[in-house]
């Protein structure tokens, strides 16, 4: 980029484009023919997960900001999104079900419609695993997604399934779309549901199935049977059986396939308080440990915190071990619809779900349902990833490359979040979310972070009024001993900004200081409605999300918003 200091990605983009990549990342080189510089660097990226097998391309090999800036406007543009800092920010949510699931009611048009409709770009179609489904439904299903595709211009419409993990919770899987969408897809889910896997399967067997499938999915692309797979679990500390180590184990086994989970779980309108709601727990987050948990996780991960799942809200927490490790481990946002809150339809009459893999088409009914517990993709949580262009390998593209911010009922309008270093002002120099930005030791650094404030209602009626932005530091301290760790001790909130303007765009620049250790920065934001300490502590986390109670949980009455992280490591 010419600027005096180094992006990992950019170099990655101009060995793509015939350009040297430096010694130490070019695993071609062998170590013994590196200085010992190069070679001191190479072992840190290595251990640090950063460079190896599949890491390249899931950290350092993503297009840079130069490669993005000069895209057209939003009124120049094909489909959806707005442009801001370079790239072009697509909405999405992947975590969706249909009437080809056994407990869902809606047509793929009728998903996708609602969802354009309330300001998405891009979502995922991601009926149950099962034995129907991979029997009939993931091939019945693929015409409706065809259809929707030709019917909807403006939306990207996936294919995917939500995969029972062996020996875990559930995952969103999904595939770029293209002619053997659909072989693959059910040649994985026959040989790697859990729920198809022998019941005499030990635990070790079916974590080593669960890696598998992953890798199967990561081969499907070498092989280019397929142009991309993503894995990201879902709602995983919901009932505490997705272990640390499982995590990651499920991103070690193909990083350019398992790329993330849910920072917040669908089923949001399930903490609408009684009369007017279900009176349950966000995200139906109402559990208690089980045999098959985790026996290291806290009472309080079976809640959500401000509607966010506690893997993810806990500053220090298991989200921040796998980062302080230097893993690529993004969060996203969804809504898991199923059968959605003040909705008046229901599954059409004489339906056989057994016998053909699908409900009958949703017919009115005439009664507004008030205890549903999902909002209709769009309404309330949205995952916005930086984009290149509007296309289904751009959405995928961005989500691999952690170039993803979430919120909950519009919050902020859009952001843009840089790390750079101190005094370089030119616009859109410095590494994105998602980036990896390697400068000299001593070098200052600084966070430049652009928020637009929401200035138009969201879906429930009111304008969100962002009040406080946090920064949240942690040290990349390499791998853990102990692969079952979930906390990391040197990560906190070091600096919350007020926020006092209620319209506009604002600009807050934090000073990092001269690097003499790597660190990652992530960011997140709040209306700063219900507050509290963090898990870990005052000191780690003085004014965390709150915990939500199971009946007393409206999921309007808070609202936050969260970015991915940028690492900064020396060179």
């Amino acid at each position: 980029m010419g600027h005096g200091h180094d992006h990992l990605h950019d170099h990655s983009h101009a060995a793509a484009a015939g350009g040297d990549l430096p010694e130490a990342l070019d695993l071609s080189v062998p170590t013994a023919e590196l200085s010992s510089s190069d070679a001191s660097r190479r072992r840190f990226l290595l251990g640090a997960g950063l460079l190896g097998a599949g890491a390249a391309a899931s950290v350092l090999a993503q297009p840079g900001a130069a490669e993005a800036a000069g895209l057209p406007h939003t009124h120049d543009q094909v489909g959806g999104g707005t442009d801001k800092g370079g790239f072009r920010w697509l909405a999405g949510d992947h975590h969706i079900h249909t009437q080809y699931s056994s407990d869902a009611q809606y047509r793929v048009l009728d998903q996708a419609q609602k969802g354009h409709a309330y300001g998405l770009d891009w979502l995922v179609i991601t009926d149950h695993g099962s034995a129907t489904h991979a029997k009939i439904g993931v091939d019945k299903v693929n015409p409706d997604i065809v259809k929707t595709r030709s019917a909807l211009k403006g939306l990207l419409t996936f294919q995917g399934l939500e995969w029972n993990i062996p020996a875990a919770e559930h995952a969103t899987v999904f595939v770029h779309p293209g002619k053997n969408e659909v072989a693959v897809l059910k040649q994985f889910e026959n040989a790697y549901d859990g729920s198809l896997l022998p019941s005499t399967n030990t635990a070790a067997q079916n974590e080593a199935m669960a890696i598998a499938g992953i890798q199967f999915l990561g081969e499907q692309v070498r092989k280019r049977k397929i142009d991309g797979a993503l894995f990201f679990a879902n709602h995983p500390a919901r009932r505490g059986i997705d272990s640390p180590h499982e995590i990651r184990n499920w991103r070690d086994a193909d990083p350019t396939v398992a790329v993330g989970f849910e920072g917040a779980p669908g089923h949001q309108a399930a903490g609408i308080p009684a009369p007017n709601g279900r009176g349950g727990a966000r995200g139906y987050y109402d559990n208690n440990p089980s045999a098959a948990s985790f026996p290291g996780y806290p009472l309080e991960s079976y809640r959500t915190w401000g509607g966010f799942d506690w893997m993810t809200a806990t500053v220090g927490g298991l989200w921040d071990s796998l980062l302080a490790e230097g893993k690529a481990w993004w969060i996203t946002v969804n809504s898991d619809s199923h059968v959605n809150y003040l909705d008046q339809t229901g599954r059409g009459p004489g339906s056989d779900f057994d016998a053909n893999g699908k409900y009958n088409d949703p017919v009115y009914t005439g009664t507004i349902n008030t205890s549903a517990g999902d909002f209709w993709p769009g309404y309330y949580g949205r995952t916005n990833v930086g984009a290149s262009s509007f296309s289904y390998k751009a959405v995928m593209d961005g989500l691999r490359a952690g170039r993803v911010w979430v919120d909950h009922g519009r919050l902020i309008k859009n952001l843009d979040a840089r790390v750079r270093v101190t005094g370089d002002r030119r616009e859109h120099t410095g590494t994105p979310l998602g980036g990896v930005l390697q400068v000299k030791r001593g070098t200052s650094t600084e966070l430049v972070l652009d928020i637009d404030l929401q200035d138009v209602p969201n879906w429930a009626g009111f304008v969100a009024a962002l009040k406080r932005v946090d920064v949240i530091v942690g040290t990349v301290t390499g791998p853990v001993a102990d692969k079952d760790t979930y906390t990391t001790p040197n990560t906190r909130v070091v600096k919350s900004f007020e926020v006092t303007e209620s319209s506009g765009r604002i600009t807050f620049t934090y000073q990092l200081g001269r690097l003499d250790k790597p660190f990652y920065l992530r960011v997140r934001g709040t209306d700063g409605n219900r507050t509290q300490p963090g898990l870990l502590g005052t000191a780690v986390d003085p004014y965390g999300p709150q915990l939500d109670v199971v009946g007393a949980a409206d999921p309007w009455g808070d609202l936050w918003f969260y970015t991915n992280p940028i690492w900064v490591l020396p060179r």
